[in-house]
């Protein structure tokens, strides 16, 4: 009791009155909240991730698939990756090997894209040199080390996409196996 009187001495009548009407103020407000739910989506699903190619030396401009080997699957079950965008959000796919293929073996190694057009069966998709649209190009150049390509797919489709390779395999003799690691990374746009 001694403090209170202590401190009304040193405020005065208008100071204690003055923190009464603050703290009956602040008791009076209203405090509004809203709570947010985040659901992450993924768009992008890998589909088959190991095929086994017999390349022959001496082959020139020979096309593999990835997955399927020697031809593109007859459908969408077998697939190298499949993106679904939803009404909101795009999304770009860059593709690449983890390392470039030895141009000591091969004279060329051109990757491109197909995808899935219903009736139409495959056909090729639009590779550009940055996620956001850029230029487009041709190939990805599997004999440049750091060489990328992007597919991009708008919002609101569901698209399978299967990986073609051009090579030439004419520059040695040699049958000891070649491993080719393809990385894809899905950005969404």
């Amino acid at each position: 009791m001694n403090k209170i009187r202590k401190i009304g001495g040193l405020l005065g009548i208008k100071g204690v009155l003055a923190i009464v009407s603050l703290t009956t103020i602040a008791m009076a407000l209203v405090v509004y909240t809203a709570s947010v739910t985040m659901a992450p989506t993924t768009q992008f699903t890998l589909g088959a991730t190991t095929s086994n190619w017999n390349v022959y030396v001496n082959e020139f401009n020979e096309v593999r698939y990835l997955p399927g080997g020697n031809s593109p699957p007859v459908d969408t079950s077998s697939n190298a990756f499949r993106v679904v965008t939803d009404a909101n959000k795009a999304c770009a796919v860059q593709i690449e090997l983890t390392a470039a293929m030895s141009s000591a073996l091969f004279s060329n190694f051109d990757i491109t894209v197909l995808y899935w057009l219903g009736g139409s069966g495959w056909v090729s998709a639009q590779l550009y040199d940055s996620p956001t649209g850029g230029s487009t190009i041709s190939s990805i150049d599997g004999l440049t080390a750091g060489a990328v390509g992007y597919i991009q797919q708008a919002a609101s489709s569901d698209i399978y996409y299967v990986v073609q390779v051009t090579y030439s395999y004419d520059l040695v003799d040699t049958t000891t196996p070649v491993t080719a690691t393809f990385q894809y990374t899905p950005l969404p746009a």
